[in-house]
């Protein structure tokens, strides 16, 4: 009775934070789209990824998968995985979620990102 009794505290646990993550992601899309953008693709947010733009990408720091963690290649801080599947804490704070795409974008594209290009990531790695 007690493993079940854990067993359904944990489960109920991960369920509650992964919706969490996806509501502060489809509030986010949601103010994206109010910019005129109409719809989100996974496809181009993983393009968006994996691009360079004078030799730094997402990669740069997050590593090749965002399914696992990694150490960022200027500081060796561990990263914890974006995919929501493996990490549904990452993205449930709005104010953190713009806040490193602000970081972020700026690091790597040299410039904000749009709302189109922070809709799509979050659209793939919800999709993870």
């Amino acid at each position: 009775m007690k493993a079940f009794t854990l067993v359904l505290i944990v489960t109920t646990a991960l369920v509650s934070t992964n919706l969490r993550a996806n509501q502060a992601i489809e509030q986010l899309q949601e103010s994206y789209r109010n910019t005129d953008v109409t719809s989100f693709k996974a496809l181009d947010g993983k393009a968006l990824w994996y691009s360079e733009h004078n030799g730094r990408s997402c990669t740069s720091c997050h590593g090749a998968s965002p399914s696992a963690a990694d150490k960022h290649r200027k500081t060796g801080k561990k990263i914890m995985p974006m995919a929501l599947s493996v990490n549904p804490q990452r993205l449930t704070k709005i104010s953190k979620i713009e806040k490193w795409f602000l970081r972020n974008c700026k690091w790597t594209l040299g410039r904000e990102c749009s709302p189109q290009e922070k809709g799509n990531i979050l659209q793939w790695l919800q999709q993870l």
